[in-house]
């Protein structure tokens, strides 16, 4: 079920379409409409002469400007120089700014308030440094567990990332920033990223790959990136889907732009419906090279080459976000200076979103396994191990020249590496710090993040009540390498000597509890382990990651989070690897993630959607209504929490469709967290599924049409934990 104002903002794009008026977006009704933003760019636009228009449509070149991308300032009629900057969870290449979550954390939080707010805070952030456009939220799947950029995103499955695309993109936007949607389309790995071509056939493209930007569409999303691959043969950047599925299917009324150097002609782009080249300058390797855009889109237009109406086109769609987003009335100058920043006169704009970054952090921790209740710790826990390099920060993690962009991996991991991260994060609350903070004078901390000299540890271990091992593996963009990782990872093991680390303290303490921070799955071959009594998934959770997580391991927060991917027992079990083949068949089809796992009936090692909970919730019978002739199906059922602790249910809504829909056997259609009181209190949790959930694509037509026949709806606390299931026909 689509979240209400994401339905508002279907409504409107209907409305749109249809020639309807409306005065503001539904999604955000502090914004002006499209149309009337359309109105007033048309009126600007008509003033301009043809070289005008195109310095709106070119980045100024890299490194040569305040922000990561900049386009050219026109004077008379008067438009300011528009500033582009990094990334999906923060502000890159700044000071005095918040290090959030990351989206996988986001998306592992399965909490659309908290996301929306993530959104909101975001966009305040940006805003207060006068940047126009926040490059994020990205929205590529983790199809490969090894993608090295998956942790920017929202996970492996498409209704997920669409909710959680939607709502950061209607918080950034909120703040009155434009958001960007990223990356158009199947950019879904590192290696050979500019030449690797993604083939994927038309009916998985819409069920897939072009629902979360379907679903950005409705939310009002301003502007959309192109990405560097090629789809089925040609460029992303001069495909002809940015026209035909963006613009004309989905009716996208914002502006296109090229990722950084993703653009590779002047009128193929143009024509394929390219509306703005970012950064500018031709080549990476050269800062004063010539634009696809700039002189060269004029002299195409002079010559005959292109008409003068798609550049008026690009141009009144780049104006038309800017007035949607009402930055032309009192928005504050820009203060970024993204390769020169400095700490001091920098405009602070963190406010108190450290605290929203402990709350986002501590709801998307993942309770993997809890044996014998081990957590929470408790007061008799009066010594307690913390073992590992991933426990502790580093100062090397603050050194541009030695870690920039977070390409190193000394000590905690908080977010990935590469274009994608907040690169001066004004503090770490790393797990030592917060542990020992939350435990107090009473307890005995000991510790060494020594992960190599494995008698010490188990010496370090034996002390202790308790013992927690830390361990991480990282991943990020391709320009950076990482202990011979190129972006995507090598393997699915543990960095930093992790396994071995793990294997030494559990042998050493009856009562070893495994802490991961990793940018994806991981394989674990000591999970069977029987001192091992808990496993405990904090993700990437940003500069709050201590305090997060002792709020967790304290039980001052019950734990909530919910796997956005699967976790499988073996690398084989997983339907795609991250490859060196420049032609990669998305052979899988429909069956990304889960589905895959549920279709072949592989058993996963903790399956997507997992997570638990101190405290235990029951699911009463799920009741069915069909409304026929409206295509609407609503569901409903009572949760109730049956444990001693108040806490957070996430409850999971799949449907199967009728045998003949050649569909997985069940898909993510549905979620909703609900906060139940201890002391079987309940709350009845509802659900409405209408056209966009109960469609499939029919190639014969190119049309989303409801399969006729049986359904079935499965509620449940993961993709395995169905706990009540109903049957309906349409």
């Amino acid at each position: 079920m689509l979240i209400s104002s994401i339905s508002k903002a279907s409504t409107l794009l209907l409305l749109v379409l249809l020639g309807a008026s409306s005065s503001v977006d539904a999604a955000n009704p502090k914004l002006r409409s499209w149309e009337e933003a359309q109105t007033l760019a048309k009126e600007l636009v008509g003033k301009m002469t043809l070289e005008q228009k195109v310095k709106m449509t070119t980045g100024t070149g890299f490194n040569r400007s305040k922000c990561v991308g900049n386009t050219y300032p026109i004077t008379n009629p008067d438009f300011p120089s528009l500033c582009l900057q990094d990334a999906p969870l923060g502000m890159r290449f700044a000071y005095n700014v918040t290090a959030g979550v990351s989206g996988v954390n986001a998306a592992a939080s399965f909490d659309k308030k908290a996301i929306l707010e993530r959104g909101e805070y975001m966009g305040k952030e940006f805003r207060g440094k006068g940047v126009h456009i926040q490059l994020g939220p990205a929205m590529n799947f983790m199809r490969s567990p090894e993608g090295g950029r998956g942790w920017e995103s929202f996970g492996e499955d498409p209704y997920l990332t669409g909710v959680a695309s939607a709502e950061t993109i209607i918080g950034i936007q909120s703040q009155g920033v434009i958001a960007t949607a990223k990356h158009f389309i199947a950019n879904d790995q590192e290696k050979n990223r500019h030449e690797e071509s993604s083939n994927i056939d038309d009916r998985t493209m819409h069920e897939v790959y072009l629902w979360p930007f379907a679903r950005s569409v409705e939310a009002g999303v301003g502007s959309v990136m192109c990405s560097y691959n090629k789809i089925n043969g040609t460029s992303a950047c001069e495909n002809d889907m940015m026209t035909r599925l963006l613009k004309d299917e989905l009716g996208f009324n914002g502006f296109i732009q090229s990722d950084w150097w993703a653009a590779v002609s002047t009128i193929g782009s143009a024509e394929g419906g390219l509306d703005m080249v970012m950064p500018g300058n031709m080549l990476e390797s050269d800062d004063f090279s010539p634009s696809y855009f700039g002189p060269n889109l004029t002299l195409a237009v002079k010559a005959g080459k292109l008409d003068e109406s798609r550049v008026t086109d690009m141009a009144i769609r780049i104006t038309s976000a800017y007035f949607k987003m009402g930055q032309d009335k009192n928005f504050p100058e820009t203060t970024l200076d993204s390769f020169n920043a400095t700490p001091k006169g920098s405009v602070d704009v963190e406010s108190d979103h450290g605290k929203l970054v402990r709350e986002m952090g501590a709801a998307s921790v993942v309770l993997l396994s809890n044996k014998d209740n081990i957590l929470p710790l408790t007061k008799s826990d009066k010594s307690i191990s913390i073992i590992g390099s991933d426990a502790f920060s580093d100062p090397l993690l603050f050194d541009r020249k030695k870690c920039g962009d977070f390409g190193c991996d000394p000590a905690t991991l908080i977010q990935g590496w590469g274009s994608g991260t907040v690169s001066y994060p004004s503090y770490i609350v790393a797990p030592l710090e917060g542990i020992t903070a939350r435990a107090g004078k009473n307890v005995k901390i000991q510790s060494t993040k020594d992960n190599y000299d494995l008698e010490n540890a188990k010496k370090i271990a034996k002390a202790s009540d308790v013992a927690i091992v830390f361990a991480n593996a990282d991943g990020g963009e391709e320009y950076i390498s990482v202990d011979g990782n190129v972006g995507d990872r090598n393997n699915l093991t543990l960095w930093n000597n992790g396994d071995s680390l793990v294997q030494a303290v559990a042998d050493a303490n009856k009562n070893t509890i495994v802490v991961i921070h990793s940018i994806g799955a991981v394989l674990m071959p000591w999970v069977n382990h029987p001192n091992i009594k808990a496993i405990v998934w904090p993700g990437l959770p940003g500069q709050e990651s201590g305090n997060s997580l002792a709020d967790v391991l304290y039980g001052d927060v019950n734990p909530s989070g919910r796997l956005p991917y699967t976790i499988a027992k073996n690398l084989e079990d997983y339907p795609a690897k991250a490859t060196a083949d420049l032609e990669i068949d998305y052979s899988e089809k429909l069956n990304v993630g889960y589905r895959w796992f549920d279709t072949n009936n592989i058993d996963p090692l903790f399956a997507f959607g997992h997570g638990l909970s101190y405290t235990k919730f029951d699911y009463g019978k799920l009741s069915v209504k069909v409304q026929s002739k409206k295509n609407v199906v609503n569901a409903q059922l009572k949760v109730q929490n049956t444990g001693h602790v108040d806490g957070a249910e996430v409850i999971q809504l799949y449907l199967s469709f009728p045998k003949a829909a050649g569909e997985p056997p069940k898909i993510l259609r549905g979620f909703e967290k609900v906060f139940i009181k201890a002391g079987h209190q309940s709350k009845t949790v509802k659900f409405e599924l209408t056209k966009t959930e109960l469609s499939i694509w029919d190639v014969a037509s190119q049309s989303w049409t409801i399969p006729r026949g049986q359904f079935q709806i499965h509620v449940g606390a993961s993709s395995r934990d169905i706990r009540q299931s109903a049957t309906f026909t349409l």
